[in-house]
């Protein structure tokens, strides 16, 4: 299978595990990418497509945890599965409240994992359409001359033309022309449309 189903990357030290989880995997159509430690997963290029990280707390170096607090700082939204068979409630509590879709004790049933990673690829399917929708959005922005965005700016705050025309120092009229343009080469149907689309800008 391809990306179209989904990548899962896992990251565990002992050897037997990482081949039972990828056999697990592969049993179900899913790619898999396996990795002793943290270095070695950061060392790899990481496909394009929805993925998930399936993580041992426990690593040696980094640990799983460690590489949570990680990605959330890089802004890196991979969903990720904890895998231990070192867990208390403290770190369970800590891992899930960071974002974790799971956090199973070994030994855990093939089915939960399986269900997780279901769950996992879900929600990165999910972020993926909404960072290309936005990137998409981030296109059509950078398309408008600075005088647009500047009279966008305003708009979005529910300025009358009048006011944007004293504010910006041009006639109503020249107003009117950037507010046309501005919801043309936004695609915005609205002002409430154009309102949710400079709120997603204000989100990059």
């Amino acid at each position: 299978m391809s990306t179209q189903t989904g990548w899962v990357l896992v990251v565990d030290d002992d050897p037997g595990m990482r081949e039972a989880l990828e056999s697990l995997f592969k049993s179900v159509g899913l790619s898999v990418i396996t990795c002793g430690c943290a270095a070695e997963l950061h060392a790899l290029r990481l496909p394009e497509g929805p993925r998930c990280l399936v993580l041992d707390v426990r690593l040696p170096g980094k640990s799983g945890l460690d590489m949570q607090e990680e990605l959330l700082r890089r802004k890196d939204g991979t969903p990720i599965i904890f895998i231990t068979g070192h867990g208390d409630i403290p770190m369970s509590v800590r891992a899930m409240k960071a974002g974790a879709v799971e956090f199973l004790p070994k030994p855990f049933r093939d089915q939960d994992l399986l269900d997780a990673v279901q769950l996992a690829l879900q929600r990165d399917r999910a972020r993926l359409e909404r960072e290309q929708a936005t990137q998409a959005l981030r296109r059509l922005f950078d398309t408008l001359t600075p005088r647009e965005k500047e009279v966008m700016a305003h708009v979005v705050e529910g300025k009358l033309n009048k006011q944007i025309a004293a504010a910006v120092g041009v006639s109503e009229i020249t107003v009117k022309v950037h507010r046309g343009n501005v919801m043309r080469k936004m695609k915005a149907a609205s002002l409430a449309d154009l309102v949710r689309i400079a709120e997603r800008l204000r989100d990059l």
